[in-house]
Order: C-alpha cells, then sequence, then structure tokens
C-alpha cells in the first residue's frame, strides 16, 4: 500500500471514530434533556402552592367585647396558636378610639401599639377590617364622598402597620339597579386614595347586593383599578333578610355560596375561612371546606388563608383550633 492510501485510509477512520462521537454526544444530549423534563413535570403534578394561615380577630370579638380581654393581646394569642398572619377588626378597637373622636394621636397610638405587638411575636400584619365608616353604596352623592373619607385614616392605619389592604363592606342602598353605580362610585373614589398608599381596598361579600357574586364581580370590573378587589368569604352569602338589615334577621334569600367564592375568586386578594361548627370527624357542618378549597386552589390564589370561627357550639379558641386543624389537613 502506497503513502497515498495510508493517507486516505487514516483519514477515513478518524472521520468514523468522530461523528460516531457526535452522535453518541447529541443521544447523551437528549436523553438528559428527556430525563430533565419528565423530571420537571414530575415537579409540576406534585408541588402544590404552600399556603400560610391567618387569623381574623372577629373570631375573638366576644373574648374581647364581652369578657373583658384586651384587643392588643391579638398578636400573642395568634402566635400562641400558631398563626403567621393577623387581620384586625377595626370596631373591636373603637370604645378607646371614639374617646377621641378618632383623633390622629388616637389612631397612631393603635398602629404603634399594634405593630410593636405584631413584631414581637413575628407576625404579618395584613389588612384591617373597617366597620361603622360611613355607607359606600349610599344612594346619595355627599354621603357616599363623606364615606369614603372617612376610610382615609383606615388606609392610613394600614399602610402604617404594612398591611396590603382594607376589607370594607358596599352598605347603603339595596335596591341592586342603583347598589352598582353607586359602589362603582364609592369605590373608586377610595382606592383612588388608598393608590398613592400602596393599599387594596378589599370588598367582602357581607349582607345585601354585596353577598350576589355576579353583582360584586360586575362592580369590581367596573371599577377597574388593581389596587380594588374581594375578600371572598366562605359564609357570608345571605342576600335578603326578614326585616330588610344586613346581618340580624332571619334569611330568606341567599345565594349559591360555592358558585359564590367561584366568581369572586378572580379578584381575590385574601380569603376568609368561616366556619360555624363541627362534627366528631373534624369536618364543619355547614360548609363542604374541601369543595371550597378546591375552588380556591382551582383559582390560583397563593395568598393567606384566614379562620374566621363565627360559631357557638364550641368556645372561641376550640372553634379557632378545630378550623385551623381542617384547613391544614386539606392544604
Amino acid at each position: 500500500m502506497n503513502k497515498k492510501n495510508v493517507f486516505q485510509n487514516g483519514f477515513l477512520a478518524v472521520m468514523v471514530i468522530l461523528v460516531s462521537a457526535f452522535y453518541s454526544c447529541k443521544q447523551n444530549q437528549k436523553k438528559e434533556t428527556s430525563d430533565n423534563q419528565a423530571s420537571e413535570e414530575v415537579v409540576a403534578e406534585t408541588t402544590e402552592p404552600s399556603y400560610k394561615l391567618s387569623l381574623a380577630q372577629w373570631s375573638i370579638n366576644r373574648m374581647i367585647r364581652e369578657d373583658g380581654v384586651d384587643p392588643y393581646k391579638f398578636a400573642e394569642m395568634a402566635n400562641e396558636w400558631g398563626f403567621e398572619g393577623l387581620e384586625y377588626v377595626s370596631q373591636l378597637y373603637y370604645p378607646e378610639l371614639e374617646k377621641d373622636n378618632f383623633s390622629e394621636a388616637a389612631m397612631k397610638t393603635f398602629v404603634e401599639k399594634s405593630k410593636a405587638e405584631s413584631e414581637k411575636y413575628g407576625l404579618e400584619n395584613l389588612l384591617i377590617m373597617v366597620d361603622g365608616q360611613g355607607d359606600l353604596a349610599a344612594e346619595d352623592e355627599n354621603e357616599r364622598k363623606e364615606a369614603a373619607e372617612n376610610h382615609h385614616k383606615w388606609v392610613d392605619a394600614a399602610a402604617a402597620l404594612g398591611c396590603h389592604s382594607i376589607r370594607v363592606n358596599l352598605n347603603g342602598t339595596q335596591d341592586p339597579e342603583v347598589w352598582v353605580p353607586a359602589s362603582i362610585d364609592g369605590l373608586t373614589q377610595l382606592a383612588t386614595y388608598a393608590k398613592d398608599k400602596n393599599i387594596n381596598v378589599i370588598v367582602e361579600n357581607h349582607g345585601g347586593p354585596s353577598s350576589n357574586a355576579a353583582l360584586l364581580a360586575e362592580v369590581i370590573e367596573q371599577v377597574g383599578m388593581e389596587n380594588c378587589g374581594t375578600l371572598p368569604d366562605f359564609g357570608n352569602f345571605c342576600i335578603k333578610r326578614e326585616a330588610g338589615d344586613y346581618y340580624e334577621s332571619k334569611c330568606v334569600e341567599e345565594y349559591d355560596r360555592y358558585k359564590g367564592v367561584e366568581e369572586l375568586m378572580p379578584y381575590a386578594k385574601g380569603v376568609s375561612a368561616k366556619s360555624y361548627g363541627f362534627d366528631e370527624e373534624g369536618k364543619e357542618t355547614t360548609i363542604d371546606f374541601a369543595r371550597m378549597i378546591k375552588i380556591v386552589k382551582d383559582s390560583g390564589y397563593t395568598g393567606f388563608i384566614d379562620v374566621e370561627y363565627e360559631g357557638n357550639e364550641l368556645s372561641e379558641e376550640e372553634g379557632i383550633l378545630a378550623t385551623k386543624r381542617l384547613l391544614e389537613e386539606l392544604l
């Protein structure tokens, strides 16, 4: 064999080796990519959002209003029961604040004491549920304006506390045709003020037309502001009561609670897991919590879920802990 043939044969052998190595490398890369994709798919299928639980202060309202418990013990009690977030209720501080006519100094004291307690126990301040500050859905334009301005001090307090929201009621007229435009106006005024403070204005389904989830969703859509949303509550879906009030008399017309929560979840910036009573297995006897939690998960919501016990069979502490155990099991 001459030198030319030797060279050609050697060159061909080298090329065969290089081509084989190239395809072998590509096959390994494909296998690794396939393995990684399969691993990522498994993780995606098995990993669910990790929800945190907060305590709605209304769960201890009887302790505060009837038994004389200091409302500023809220953080201490929530910490003892294993919660991570706090949801304040404005009216539980009114006996003290009204003495000074909600003065700037009185509101500052509320903020400073509450913040100090939350920091002491390492809890996150989430929102303030505001009541009794005027009707944001009043038929009269001036009344709506006054109500919106009355809420400003609570927006400021929420911002100072490090909360993300204040929860408001859309009380006023109960005529749906009047309620929708009145609600849009009242919310827009308040949300415009709150926007500059980085605070959300969120509406709970809380009696009257606000418990008609389709109507409330329509209002939020029409307001069309990023900082205006909802606080879906598992239990407050009474549209009409016997005496025409919002909260006290017998309910004569109720909205479907599961349909309602599903309709409100796209706008949710919080979720209120309302409970009333429990059976021997620890299941809620009024509300199908498993069905509700599925609705919450399916919506893509990943924020805090609050415990709001409102029953009479158990003590407030027992009801709070029963609700918390049920949520932990389902989540």
